[in-house]
């Protein structure tokens, strides 16, 4: 059209010259722009053909164009601001202006006939561009060069070329992505790198090699952000920077213009943007740049070769002629796998994975074993792979890397380990990766972590040994550089821990290791964290050549450790360990200088220890004052480590010899410090630092000293430990009770002194009693004197002067040396010094004034500034220490005197004991305590709450609800801290639910009865967030109610009864865990599995907090009660009517209900517990319930629920038959009510003969069971059927054995109905589902009554029926819960092996709901349905031809000869389904019963406009018949989508082309008077269990085929 306006324009005026001014004249419009450049563009091509008039006059008007008209409009819009309005034209034009214009300024450069113009617009432009001027002026000035670029000669402008050529490069590369968001500079850069740099491309070589001059230079891009513009540049270039396939280029081009496919930094980039680029037009682009190389390549057939990045090994891209056929098929598939990442669909990618592994087989030379391709490729495959959002398919590519080496041999390539250290291990940090395959066991162990595990095995193995090092050396620093999750580290670990022994690390490696072991697992659980710390120390001792590290090395790696999580003397790892030094004992190195306590390194081993004892006991120079700190424990610790892993050691070499040895060893290592402590009670010279260090080696020994395995016992070490701590009791204690008493102890610092002393006085009384206790020994001697002194400092008094700070640190040492007392005599009564009748001491304790604060000192004028600014800055801890012990001290006391605390405060005028006998008041303190208390110090006042709340219940109950409350919030507010919340949570526990208290509170009824219920049920809720805290509650609660007892049958369940929704919410308690949760609890779960192998389950206890001990603790409480027992048999019974109540408002609630859900759980959990409960219910109890019972049954329940209510339904009927009637009338009910439940009841009936095995006359129940099956076998609904059917087979067969006379005029109706079943030809769903019936494990392997255990009813069953894994209890764990003791019967927990042996089949019971349609229809039976509904004979007045065929005209697109009839449905969302589905394939038309529905929102969202363009025709289903027989006649078949005996499978039909397909209703099917208007009927083959299809997915599948069938035949006529 442009090229017609401007001829008719040019024959208008002769004169061009004339136009061109006239334009030139008036507003700058868009379109007067346009069309002054389109004829330009006409007269440049009249020129060029020879035709252009005068040769002057034209560049002449040329020139004054570009001058009077152009430059000045693109100067000006070169200047207008960014984002400014253009006074001349309207924002939207100014684009089109500007395109315009510089088209046009091309044109008059190209007219004016000299190349001046041109150089002096790019001047002007390119100054413009430099100066950096408005965003607007930039994007004006590239397209002004951009325009009158390509005019520039390669020669003459050749400078000038080149500068623009820099600048636009510089401007499309920008800052190289660090621009934070997109804007007008990114729009120009885009211009630049889009428009500007190929038009210069077009100047020939020198341009080009200037770009590329420009972008190698600026080298590979170290930024995902950076690699966009540079592959925008060379896409932009593609043409010109990769040679033109089919080209001569000639000799000597590839000097002038430069080959992409030679340059190593060209496929770098194009790598970074396929692996790292975060957008995927950037990645596009890369895929391009690839495969126009790849098509250039084979396209000119000449060899190409890009060299190696470091010099050896493969080219990064290469081509060889020969090799044609090999390098397509690998670049293709390759493209083709990077393409499918970009739909980052798992079930779309997954099936080109083993394309993944071709390009592994092309890329490795048969010949050689050498790399063909460069790995970085297969790299890139990987990292994008790894950096997907969905995470499944990260998962993926992680376990296909990990898999290479199972099924390939690769050679060696550093890319490989650069790999795995970056990308791979980045990968590995996602703890989601690790999570259980579906159908995996919990406990299994992650699929990914093992093969991690192989995959590291075997890559380390067959590195080369120069190699193995530096990889090992990097692998492991990786894992310090970053905080790591608890499973990914762990797994890590226990994969390095797995690689073959070899000297790979050195002391760079051991450290790198102890990092790991410092940095990433502070806040790790418990049980992982141990675990991990266990395999890094195999790593340590698999690795590390011991020549190039130190025995001090290997100390201070084995100090990173920790004693109580992993490395316990005892456990397996201790004595790997110690084997370990055992062998490398005279390889260690030795250390060029002195070691770090200052003496020289001896390889060894007792050389080494006696050394480091005898150092540490020797103080540094200058450190000998009495003010120095408290020394580091950890060098005690370490020094202790070695001594006994020392002893250890000597103790395997001397296994089969001299056991002597052994305590000769450990006397050479100790006798310095047993001579110093030998000296400790009578050298009163012996420096404080040096007693301080000499008695936290002899603590740390003996703490360390102790197995944690089961040898403890034949233990010699401690034993000879035990002999020389009590050989130096005597000095020792004196040295204790000197400086606990005398004064010394007189700065805020020598409080950990203070407590040092006592944990050695505590430790050393703790000795003598394991040994045996003698009257008269050292410590009985110190205790007295302690104790007096004690006092006599606390009743000391300033006579009102201030208090001094010696003063008052001894008054706390002596409060302390008293608590550590109480709490020696309360645990070890043999300390009991006095009589039990009140003493001084108790006076003392009782008469002290609770919660007193020490007043704070005022400093001394000779103290010293640090001691003065410690105790400002402590002073409080210092108080609440000392208001703590006196709680220790008063909380010992109430328990010795509970027999004189009274029940109210009046009872005492005199009391002796005042704390005792005044208990109110004592409460009211303890509440004032728990305000001043630290949360960490509160225990000792729980302690006393216990012994105080029951005594004073009843007569100040609004004080002890307020100190329940109280504690309650501590106990809250502690529910972060980990290390103090479970021993306060426990000694909560104990004084809230303190059987005494349980037992008022319910009987007054009163604020404190209501308080424990609210308490209750609020630490049930936050077990919900804090795993454990109900299993406290009610492991408690079932101890205190029944184990105490000698004879559990006789316990009262008084206090309990009042309590049982405790009991009830135990046996139904259970989160849904969050996946990261779940996965958590996974992983654990297999690390506990491990056993003993892993030293972590052997140190750390477990505190069985996991959600299933409190379903446990509950059963097996449940399990010690006896139905003998009224209390017991009422609180039972109390407990099942509350759980039917559950069940019922379970069902009731609107919460979804689906497989698995916590709906389903908790019904589960309900009948589970009913179970258990059975054997305890009697005849006139179950007379109360069994309604409840049976209305559970008719409820549309999971397949687990109803395995549990049928089996309770057949075990009541079993033990009392005469419940029959009531069962019977089950099958009463409305048809409406039964269909969703009858097959409930009819599996009840398929164990008949263990209902009837209490029954003396068996055949009137024969009878009525037999007439009530035959009912129901003639059931529409194939599922009812088929249970009617088993539970047939099961009653005849029981008829037969007893030769009920009365039925044999049944027999051959009988025998034939069910031989008929048996035998039913072919290969159907009916056929199949039959079969799955009678092998299902509830009908054919489950019997109810000898199948009666724990284990059937928590774990088999559970399994068996589909439940989620985290149902599953094994009955292991009902053994491992030692808390609740296990019945004497415990034989019934088992189950018979028989159905362990079972795994969960492909067939569930299934309830019958709403939405089921026909299943299967037998041959010989009645092609009918049973409902039929009579009909109107009134036919449509419509000439559907002519409709069908004005519409098809109207909306002109082409139609099949197919007719879908949906009068019969009545959803609008089904319809509106089929609507689409419809127009889609082309349908002629569809059928409605109401054409009303099109207009219902649910039709039209599913139809999406469909029926805008379909016809549709009204047809009411009584009109039906007439419209079949009408479409008849004219031709067509009319097709029913049903399933009958006579029905044609789907595959085998061919649809005729006239065809009418007839769907039916979406409940009832097609009624039986329009299945005999049918020509044929079609049916779908099926392979599941559910026995109908959506009406609208069966259309759309007929639908299909018939549209399949036709294309078929079209496309066979055409060719």
């Amino acid at each position: 059209m442009e090229r017609v306006l401007a001829e008719t324009l040019l024959s208008q005026s002769p004169d061009p010259r004339v136009l061109l001014r006239a334009l030139c004249r008036g507003e700058a419009s868009a379109e007067r722009v346009e069309t002054l450049r389109f004829l330009l563009q006409r007269l440049e091509d009249a020129e060029e053909r020879g035709g252009g008039g005068d040769a002057g006059a034209l560049p002449e008007a040329a020139r004054e164009v570009a001058a009077g008209f152009l430059v000045p409009l693109l100067r000006g819009l070169r200047g207008r601001p960014a984002g400014g309005p253009d006074p001349d034209l309207p924002p939207r034009d100014s684009r089109r202006v500007l395109r315009a214009a510089t088209a046009a300024l091309r044109s008059c450069a190209r007219l004016a006939g000299g190349p001046q113009l041109a150089a002096a617009l790019a001047e002007e432009a390119l100054r413009d561009l430099v100066a950096g001027g408005p965003a607007a002026g930039a994007e004006a000035a590239v397209e002004v060069l951009a325009a009158v670029g390509p005019c520039l000669r390669p020669r003459e402008d050749g400078p000038l070329l080149e500068r623009v050529t820099q600048a636009a490069l510089a401007l499309a590369l920008g800052a190289d992505g660090e621009r934070d968001e997109a804007g007008p500079a990114e729009d120009t850069a885009e211009l630049a790198a889009g428009r500007l740099l190929p038009a210069l491309g077009q100047c020939g070589g020198a341009a080009l090699r200037a770009v590329w001059a420009g972008l190698v230079a600026a080298g590979a891009p170290s930024g995902p952000g950076r690699v966009g513009p540079r592959l925008l540049v060379l896409s932009a270039l593609a043409e010109r920077l990769l040679p033109e396939p089919g080209a001569d280029r000639g000799p000597g081009a590839d000097e002038e213009v430069p080959d992409a496919r030679r340059c190593g930094r060209f496929w770098r980039t194009v790598q970074a943007g396929l692996a790292r680029a975060p957008d995927a037009l950037t990645r596009k682009r890369a895929r391009y740049l690839l495969q126009r190389a790849v098509e250039v390549s084979a396209e000119r057939g000449a060899p190409c070769a890009c060299g190696p990045r470091e010099g050896t090994g493969p080219s990064l891209f290469w081509w060889s002629e020969k090799k044609k056929d090999e390098l397509l098929k690998f670049w293709e598939n390759y493209i083709l796998i990077m393409e499918t990442l970009e739909g980052n669909q798992i079930h779309v990618i997954k099936p080109v994975l083993p394309k993944l592994n071709s390009l592994f087989e092309y890329a490795v030379s048969e010949e050689n074993g050498c790399w063909l391709f460069h790995p970085s490729w297969h790299m890139c495959i990987y990292k994008r792979m790894f950096e997907s959002e969905n995470k499944i398919l990260t998962k993926e590519g992680v376990i296909h890397f990990l898999e290479l080496y199972e099924t390939k041999s690769l050679p060696f390539a550093p890319e490989f380990s650069e790999f795995i250290i970056g990308p791979l291990m980045d990968a590995l940090s996602e703890s989601s990766l690790y999570s259980r395959s579906p159908g995996q066991l919990i406990g299994s162990g992650s699929p990914l972590g093992l093969k991690l595990q192989k995959f590291l095995v075997t890559y380390v193995s067959l590195l080369p040994e120069e190699i193995k090092s530096s990889f090992l050396l990097k692998f492991i620093q990786k894992m310090t550089s970053r905080h790591w999750c608890a499973i990914p580290i762990l797994f890590l670990s226990k994969a390095l821990a797995n690689v073959p022994r070899c000297k790979a690390l050195g002391i760079e490696g051991l450290l790198a290791l102890r990092d790991v072991l410092q940095r990433t697992m502070i806040t790790h659980q418990v049980l992982l964290r141990g675990a991990a710390q266990c395999y890094l120390l195999q790593t340590a001792m698999n690795l590390v050549d011991v020549e190039k590290v130190t025995l001090s090395d290997v100390s201070t790696f084995l100090m990173s450790l920790r004693q109580e999580e992993s490395l316990g003397r005892g456990t397996s790892l201790w004595t790997e360990l110690c084997d370990w030094l055992r062998v490398n004992e005279s390889c260690f190195g030795r250390a060029s200088a002195c070691s770090p306590t200052g003496l020289p390194e001896t390889p060894s081993l007792n050389a080494y220890v006696k050394n480091l004892v005898q150092e540490y006991i020797t103080l540094p120079a200058g450190e000998t004052g009495e003010d120095c700190f408290m020394p580091d424990w950890l060098e005690a610790k370490l020094v202790a480590m070695m001594v006994l892993l020392a002893v250890d050691v000597e103790g395997m070499k001397t296994q089969y010899s001299e056991k002597r040895r052994t305590q000769n060893v450990l006397r050479i290592f100790l006798d310095p410090l047993l001579d110093s402590l030998l000296k400790l009670g009578t050298n009163a010279y012996m420096p404080v630092l040096r007693a301080d260090r000499c008695l936290q080696l002899l603590l740390k020994l003996l703490r360390t000293c102790m197995l944690t395995g089961s040898g403890a016992r034949d233990d010699e070490v401690f034993t000879l430990l035990q002999s020389f701590a009590m050989s130096a009791t005597e000095s020792v204690s004196d040295f204790i009770l000197r400086r606990l008493t005398m004064n010394e102890l007189s700065s805020v610092s020598d409080l950990d002194r203070c407590r040092l002393y006592l944990m050695v006085l505590t430790e050393l009384i703790n000795t003598h009693l394991k040994v045996g206790w003698k009257r008269g020994n050292p410590i009985w001697r110190v205790i007295s004197p302690l104790k007096n002194a004690s006092i006599r400092h606390l009743q000391e008094i300033d006579s009102g002067q201030e208090p001094t700070l010696a003063g008052q640190i001894q008054r706390v040492v002596s409060m302390a040396a008293l608590a550590t007392v109480c709490e020696a005599v309360d645990q070890k009564p043999e300390l009991q010094l006095d009589s039990l009748e009140p003493g001084p001491t108790e006076r003392f304790l009782a008469s002290l004034p609770l919660n007193h604060t020490l007043q704070k000192p005022h400093p001394e004028e000779h103290s010293s500034f640090s001691e003065d600014s410690a105790a400002s800055q402590g002073w409080g801890k210092v108080v609440a220490q000392y208001i703590h012990d006196q709680w220790v001290c008063l909380s010992f006391l109430l328990r010795k005197y509970h027999t004189l605390i009274p029940s109210s405060e009046g009872d005492v005028p005199d009391p002796v004991l005042p704390a005792v006998q005044m208990p109110a008041r004592t409460l009211q303190s303890a509440l004032g305590a728990l305000t001043v208390l630290p949360s960490d110090q509160v225990l000792p006042v729980f302690h006393c709450m216990k012994v105080l709340v029951p005594k004073l219940l009843t007569s100040s109950e609004s004080l002890c609800v307020e100190s329940v409350d109280t504690a309650w919030k501590i106990i809250c507010a502690l529910s972060n801290t980990q290390l103090i919340f479970w021993s306060n949570l426990k000694a909560f526990v104990q004084f809230v639910f303190d059987t005494k208290v349980l037992t008022i509170a319910a009987k007054i009824k009163g604020q404190a009865y209501f308080k424990i219920k609210e308490i209750m049920y609020k630490m049930i809720e936050m077990s919900a967030i804090k795993t454990g805290v109900f299993n406290t509650l009610i492991s408690y609660c079932c101890k205190s109610w029944i184990v105490s007892a000698s004879d559990v049958s006789q316990v009262s369940l008084s206090s309990a009864k009042n309590y049982s929704e405790l009991i009830l919410e135990a046996c139904i308690f259970g989160t849904v865990f969050r996946r990261d949760q779940r996965l958590i609890q996974d992983v654990q779960t297999y690390i506990e599995n491990l056993g003993h192998d892993c030293a972590a389950n052997t140190v750390i206890e477990n505190t069985k907090r996991e959600d299933h001990y409190v379903r446990i603790c509950a059963v097996k409480f449940l399990c010690l009660l006896h139905g003998s027992n009224m209390s017991h048999k009422l609180f039972m019974e109390d407990l099942a009517i509350k759980l039917l109540d559950k069940d019922e408002s379970v069902s009731k609630s609107r919460t979804r209900y689906y497989v698995n859900s916590q709906q389903h759980r908790l019904k589960n959990r309900v009948w589970q517990t009913l179970l258990v409960l059975f054997p305890s219910f009697d005849q006139n109890f179950l007379n109360r319930i069994i309604d409840k019972i049976f209305q559970a049954g008719f409820i549309n329940n999971q397949a687990s629920i109803k395995y549990f209510i049928e089996w309770i339904i057949i075990l009541i009927l079993h033990k009392f038959p005469q419940f029959l009637l009531k069962f019977w009338d089950c099958f009463s009910y409305g048809e409406e009510n039964l269909k969703t439940s009858i097959c409930t009841f009819l599996s009840v009936l398929s164990h008949l003969d263990i209902i009837t095995q209490n029954i003396p006359e068996k055949k009137p129940v024969l009878k009525q069971a037999l007439v009530i099956v035959l009912q129901w076998s003639f059931s529409h609904n194939f599922s009812i059927r088929l249970y009617a059917l088993a539970a047939l087979k099961k009653v005849w067969s029981m008829c037969k054995a007893l030769c009920v006379e009365e039925l044999e005029a049944l027999t051959s109706v009988i025998e034939s109905s069910l031989n008929q079943v048996e035998n039913m030809p072919g290969t159907g769903n009916a056929k199949k589902n039959w079969q799955r019936i009678q092998e299902h494990f509830f009908f054919a392997n489950f019997h109810p009554v000898q199948d009666y255990c724990l284990e059937t009813i928590f774990y088999i069953l559970p399994r068996l029926s589909g439940l989620v894994e985290d149902e599953w209890i094994a009955i292991g764990k009902f053994t491992r819960f030692t808390d609740i003791p296990s019945d004497a019967g415990f034989q019934w927990y088992l189950s018979p092996a028989h159905l362990c042996e079972l795994k969960p089949g492909d067939w569930a019971q299934q309830d019958v709901g709403s939405h089921s349609g026909e299943a299967d229809s037998q041959s010989e039976w009645t092609d009918v349905q049973k409902k039929i509904i009579p009909w109107k004979n009134n036919a449509p007045d419509l000439d559907l031809e002519l409709v069908f065929q004005d519409r098809v005209a109207k909306l002109g697109k082409s139609i099949s000869r197919l007719i879908v009839v949906a009068s019969l449905i009545d959803k609008p969302t089904n319809l509106g389904g089929l609507c689409r589905t419809c127009e889609v394939f082309g349908a002629s038309a569809l059928v409605l019963g109401s054409l009303q529905c099109v207009g219902d929102k649910q039709f039209q969202g599913l139809s999406v406009s469909a029926e805008q363009w379909l016809p549709l025709v009204e047809v009411k289903p009584p009109q039906l018949i007439d419209f079949l027989q009408q479409k008849k006649t004219e031709g067509y078949t009319v097709i029913g989508v049903e399933q009958t005996a006579k029905s044609v499978d789907l595959t085998q039909y061919s649809f005729p082309e006239r065809s009418l397909l007839l769907l039916g209703n979406e409940r009832e099917g097609i009624p039986a008077n329009l299945i005999q208007q049918l020509d044929v009927c079609v049916e779908i083959p099926q392979q599941g269990i559910i026995r109908s299809l959506n009406v609208h997915v069966s259309g759309a599948l007929l639908i299909w085929e018939y549209t399949r069938q036709q294309l078929l035949r079209h496309g066979g006529a055409e060719s």
